[in-house]
Protein backbone atom coordinates (compact mmCIF):
# COMPACT_ATOMS: atom_id res chain seq x y z
CA UNK A 1 0.00 0.00 0.00
CA UNK A 2 1.55 3.29 -1.19
CA UNK A 3 1.11 6.12 1.70
CA UNK A 4 1.51 9.70 -0.12
CA UNK A 5 1.49 12.84 2.64
CA UNK A 6 -2.03 13.83 2.23
CA UNK A 7 -3.30 10.21 3.31
CA UNK A 8 -1.11 10.29 6.59
CA UNK A 9 -2.65 13.83 7.07
CA UNK A 10 -5.75 12.40 7.33
CA UNK A 11 -4.77 9.27 9.36
CA UNK A 12 -2.78 12.09 12.07
CA UNK A 13 -6.02 13.97 11.89
CA UNK A 14 -8.36 10.80 12.70
CA UNK A 15 -5.99 9.90 15.20
CA UNK A 16 -5.56 13.45 17.17
CA UNK A 17 -9.38 14.05 16.87
CA UNK A 18 -10.38 10.71 18.47
CA UNK A 19 -7.41 10.88 21.23
CA UNK A 20 -8.92 14.35 22.30
CA UNK A 21 -12.06 13.15 22.76
CA UNK A 22 -11.24 9.94 24.26
CA UNK A 23 -8.86 11.92 26.64
CA UNK A 24 -11.68 14.05 27.38
CA UNK A 25 -13.79 11.26 28.65
CA UNK A 26 -11.95 8.48 29.20
CA UNK A 27 -12.83 6.29 26.75
CA UNK A 28 -10.62 4.44 24.79
CA UNK A 29 -11.30 5.73 21.74
CA UNK A 30 -11.93 2.90 19.28
CA UNK A 31 -15.46 3.73 19.20
CA UNK A 32 -14.67 7.02 17.86
CA UNK A 33 -11.54 5.90 16.05
CA UNK A 34 -13.06 2.63 14.58
CA UNK A 35 -15.76 4.25 12.02
CA UNK A 36 -13.38 6.81 11.01
CA UNK A 37 -11.03 4.70 9.62
CA UNK A 38 -12.98 2.45 7.91
CA UNK A 39 -14.90 4.94 6.20
CA UNK A 40 -13.22 8.71 6.03
CA UNK A 41 -10.19 7.26 4.29
CA UNK A 42 -12.48 6.20 1.01
CA UNK A 43 -14.89 8.49 0.84
CA UNK A 44 -11.70 11.09 0.52
CA UNK A 45 -10.76 9.09 -2.71
CA UNK A 46 -8.26 6.76 -0.89
CA UNK A 47 -7.52 2.75 -0.09
CA UNK A 48 -9.71 1.71 2.31
CA UNK A 49 -8.89 -0.63 5.04
CA UNK A 50 -10.19 -3.42 5.97
CA UNK A 51 -12.19 -4.09 9.28
CA UNK A 52 -9.04 -6.57 10.50
CA UNK A 53 -6.61 -3.78 9.92
CA UNK A 54 -8.55 -1.20 11.33
CA UNK A 55 -9.19 -3.16 14.81
CA UNK A 56 -5.08 -3.83 14.48
CA UNK A 57 -4.33 0.26 14.32
CA UNK A 58 -7.19 0.67 16.71
CA UNK A 59 -6.09 -1.67 19.64
CA UNK A 60 -2.19 -0.14 19.38
CA UNK A 61 -3.82 3.29 19.45
CA UNK A 62 -5.98 2.50 22.17
CA UNK A 63 -2.78 1.01 24.00
CA UNK A 64 -0.91 4.55 23.80
CA UNK A 65 -3.59 7.22 23.64
CA UNK A 66 -5.11 5.91 26.72
CA UNK A 67 -0.99 5.17 28.41
CA UNK A 68 -0.44 9.45 27.81
CA UNK A 69 -3.65 10.57 29.22
CA UNK A 70 -2.84 8.22 32.12
CA UNK A 71 0.07 10.43 33.03
CA UNK A 72 -1.71 13.42 33.11
CA UNK A 73 -4.49 12.21 35.01
CA UNK A 74 -2.35 10.88 37.82
CA UNK A 75 -0.37 13.65 37.86
CA UNK A 76 -3.68 15.81 38.44
CA UNK A 77 -4.81 13.13 41.42
CA UNK A 78 -7.76 11.66 39.31
CA UNK A 79 -6.76 8.32 39.52
CA UNK A 80 -8.36 5.83 42.02
CA UNK A 81 -6.04 3.03 42.45
CA UNK A 82 -7.97 1.14 44.35
CA UNK A 83 -10.99 1.52 42.28
CA UNK A 84 -9.22 0.68 39.35
CA UNK A 85 -7.45 -2.79 40.93
CA UNK A 86 -11.18 -4.17 42.19
CA UNK A 87 -12.30 -3.09 38.63
CA UNK A 88 -9.82 -3.60 36.38
CA UNK A 89 -8.98 -7.55 37.67
CA UNK A 90 -12.47 -8.10 37.25
CA UNK A 91 -12.72 -6.55 33.87
CA UNK A 92 -9.81 -8.23 32.60
CA UNK A 93 -10.39 -11.30 33.25
CA UNK A 94 -14.20 -11.17 32.27
CA UNK A 95 -12.77 -10.11 28.79
CA UNK A 96 -10.58 -13.77 28.26
CA UNK A 97 -13.98 -16.01 29.39
CA UNK A 98 -16.21 -13.47 26.61
CA UNK A 99 -13.69 -14.04 24.34
CA UNK A 100 -13.37 -17.72 24.81
CA UNK A 101 -17.17 -17.95 25.01
CA UNK A 102 -17.80 -16.11 21.92
CA UNK A 103 -16.25 -18.76 19.99
CA UNK A 104 -19.51 -20.80 20.88
CA UNK A 105 -22.09 -17.90 19.73
CA UNK A 106 -23.83 -17.12 16.56
CA UNK A 107 -22.46 -13.56 15.41
CA UNK A 108 -26.18 -12.22 15.71
CA UNK A 109 -26.08 -13.24 19.68
CA UNK A 110 -22.40 -11.10 20.00
CA UNK A 111 -23.79 -8.32 18.32
CA UNK A 112 -27.35 -8.66 20.75
CA UNK A 113 -25.16 -8.72 23.56
CA UNK A 114 -23.07 -5.41 22.81
CA UNK A 115 -26.66 -3.51 21.77
CA UNK A 116 -28.07 -4.29 25.13
CA UNK A 117 -24.98 -3.62 27.51
CA UNK A 118 -24.59 -0.05 25.39
CA UNK A 119 -28.08 0.89 25.71
CA UNK A 120 -28.15 -0.16 29.46
CA UNK A 121 -25.36 2.85 29.52
CA UNK A 122 -26.92 5.10 27.13
CA UNK A 123 -30.09 4.92 29.92
CA UNK A 124 -27.45 4.94 33.19
CA UNK A 125 -26.41 8.57 31.67
CA UNK A 126 -30.06 10.09 31.47
CA UNK A 127 -30.49 9.00 35.22
CA UNK A 128 -29.77 12.16 37.89
CA UNK A 129 -26.20 11.70 39.64
CA UNK A 130 -26.13 11.61 43.00
CA UNK A 131 -25.46 15.08 44.18
CA UNK A 132 -22.40 16.44 46.42
CA UNK A 133 -20.02 13.91 45.32
CA UNK A 134 -17.49 15.91 43.45
CA UNK A 135 -16.16 16.78 46.30
CA UNK A 136 -14.47 13.86 47.44
CA UNK A 137 -10.57 13.29 47.00
CA UNK A 138 -9.51 10.13 44.73
CA UNK A 139 -7.78 9.23 48.00
CA UNK A 140 -10.87 9.73 50.30
CA UNK A 141 -13.02 7.33 47.54
CA UNK A 142 -15.14 5.13 49.06
CA UNK A 143 -17.58 2.56 46.88
CA UNK A 144 -19.48 -0.52 47.07
CA UNK A 145 -16.45 -3.24 46.01
CA UNK A 146 -18.92 -6.10 45.67
CA UNK A 147 -20.52 -3.97 42.66
CA UNK A 148 -17.27 -2.64 41.38
CA UNK A 149 -16.79 -6.10 40.65
CA UNK A 150 -19.86 -7.60 39.82
CA UNK A 151 -20.43 -5.03 37.28
CA UNK A 152 -16.99 -4.10 35.86
CA UNK A 153 -16.81 -8.28 35.44
CA UNK A 154 -20.27 -8.50 33.54
CA UNK A 155 -19.18 -5.69 31.08
CA UNK A 156 -15.54 -7.36 30.89
CA UNK A 157 -17.24 -10.82 29.69
CA UNK A 158 -19.62 -8.66 27.27
CA UNK A 159 -16.73 -6.79 25.89
CA UNK A 160 -14.86 -10.28 25.35
CA UNK A 161 -17.39 -11.46 23.34
CA UNK A 162 -17.78 -8.75 21.09
CA UNK A 163 -13.94 -7.89 21.07
CA UNK A 164 -14.27 -4.04 21.70
CA UNK A 165 -13.38 -2.21 24.92
CA UNK A 166 -15.44 -1.41 27.40
CA UNK A 167 -14.50 1.84 28.42
CA UNK A 168 -17.67 3.69 27.38
CA UNK A 169 -20.04 1.91 29.31
CA UNK A 170 -17.63 1.51 32.84
CA UNK A 171 -17.75 5.41 33.37
CA UNK A 172 -21.65 5.34 33.42
CA UNK A 173 -21.45 2.61 36.12
CA UNK A 174 -18.84 4.51 38.24
CA UNK A 175 -20.90 7.72 37.80
CA UNK A 176 -24.37 6.74 38.67
CA UNK A 177 -24.07 3.16 40.36
CA UNK A 178 -21.03 3.94 42.29
CA UNK A 179 -21.15 7.51 42.97
CA UNK A 180 -17.74 8.35 41.85
CA UNK A 181 -17.14 11.83 40.77
CA UNK A 182 -16.76 13.18 37.01
CA UNK A 183 -13.17 13.32 36.73
CA UNK A 184 -12.37 10.52 39.15
CA UNK A 185 -14.40 8.63 36.73
CA UNK A 186 -12.72 9.60 34.01
CA UNK A 187 -9.45 9.25 35.01
CA UNK A 188 -9.99 5.64 36.65
CA UNK A 189 -11.44 4.81 33.37
CA UNK A 190 -8.57 5.86 31.24
CA UNK A 191 -6.37 3.38 33.89
CA UNK A 192 -8.61 0.99 33.13
CA UNK A 193 -8.97 0.88 29.76
CA UNK A 194 -5.09 0.85 29.45
CA UNK A 195 -5.00 -2.39 31.75
CA UNK A 196 -7.42 -4.15 29.06
CA UNK A 197 -5.75 -2.90 26.17
CA UNK A 198 -2.59 -4.59 26.76
CA UNK A 199 -3.97 -8.02 25.39
CA UNK A 200 -5.54 -6.51 22.74
CA UNK A 201 -2.67 -5.18 21.77
CA UNK A 202 -0.48 -8.34 21.96
CA UNK A 203 -2.85 -10.22 20.68
CA UNK A 204 -3.52 -8.13 17.03
CA UNK A 205 0.20 -7.70 16.37
CA UNK A 206 0.70 -11.67 17.09
CA UNK A 207 -2.32 -11.74 14.78
CA UNK A 208 -0.25 -10.04 11.57
CA UNK A 209 -2.77 -7.61 10.55
CA UNK A 210 -0.88 -5.03 11.83
CA UNK A 211 0.06 -2.20 9.23
CA UNK A 212 3.23 -0.51 10.30
CA UNK A 213 2.86 3.20 8.62
CA UNK A 214 -0.72 4.00 9.66
CA UNK A 215 -0.32 2.52 13.06
CA UNK A 216 2.97 4.38 13.65
CA UNK A 217 1.24 7.75 12.57
CA UNK A 218 -1.86 6.94 14.91
CA UNK A 219 0.32 6.32 17.55
CA UNK A 220 2.22 9.59 17.55
CA UNK A 221 -0.69 11.58 16.81
CA UNK A 222 -2.07 9.96 20.51
CA UNK A 223 0.94 10.66 22.51
CA UNK A 224 0.59 14.22 21.04
CA UNK A 225 -3.10 14.33 21.42
CA UNK A 226 -4.31 12.22 24.50
CA UNK A 227 -2.52 14.34 26.93
CA UNK A 228 -4.90 17.54 25.68
CA UNK A 229 -8.15 15.97 26.14
CA UNK A 230 -7.13 14.90 29.59
CA UNK A 231 -5.78 18.37 30.21
CA UNK A 232 -9.12 20.20 28.65
CA UNK A 233 -11.08 17.05 30.62
CA UNK A 234 -9.43 18.90 34.25
CA UNK A 235 -11.19 22.40 32.97
CA UNK A 236 -13.93 21.24 31.41
CA UNK A 237 -17.05 21.94 33.32
CA UNK A 238 -18.37 18.32 34.89
CA UNK A 239 -21.46 18.58 33.42
CA UNK A 240 -20.22 19.39 29.57
CA UNK A 241 -17.94 16.12 29.68
CA UNK A 242 -21.05 14.45 31.02
CA UNK A 243 -22.87 15.87 28.21
CA UNK A 244 -19.97 14.42 26.04
CA UNK A 245 -20.24 11.56 26.91
CA UNK A 246 -23.85 11.13 26.91
CA UNK A 247 -23.13 12.17 22.87
CA UNK A 248 -20.70 9.56 22.29
CA UNK A 249 -22.82 6.80 23.52
CA UNK A 250 -25.73 7.51 22.62
CA UNK A 251 -24.24 7.34 18.88
CA UNK A 252 -22.77 4.15 19.89
CA UNK A 253 -26.17 2.72 20.54
CA UNK A 254 -27.90 4.16 17.26
CA UNK A 255 -24.95 2.68 14.88
CA UNK A 256 -24.66 -0.86 16.82
CA UNK A 257 -28.94 -1.32 16.98
CA UNK A 258 -29.10 0.35 12.88
CA UNK A 259 -26.19 -2.33 11.75
CA UNK A 260 -28.52 -5.09 13.18
CA UNK A 261 -31.17 -4.74 11.35
CA UNK A 262 -28.89 -3.58 7.42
Amino acid sequence: MEYTVSYLLVLFLIGAIGSILSGMVGIGGSVIKYPMLLYIPPLLGFVAFTAQEVAAISAVQVFFSTLAALIVFKKGGYVSFRLVAYMGTAIVLGSFIGAYGSTFLENETINFVYAILASIAAILMFLPKPKGSEDVSAQQLTFNRLYAVILSFIVGVASGIVGAAGAFIIVPIMLVILKVPTRIAIGSSVAITFISSIGATVGKVMGGHMLLVPSIVMVVASLLAAPVGAKLSQKINTKTLEYILLVLIVATVIKIWYEMFI
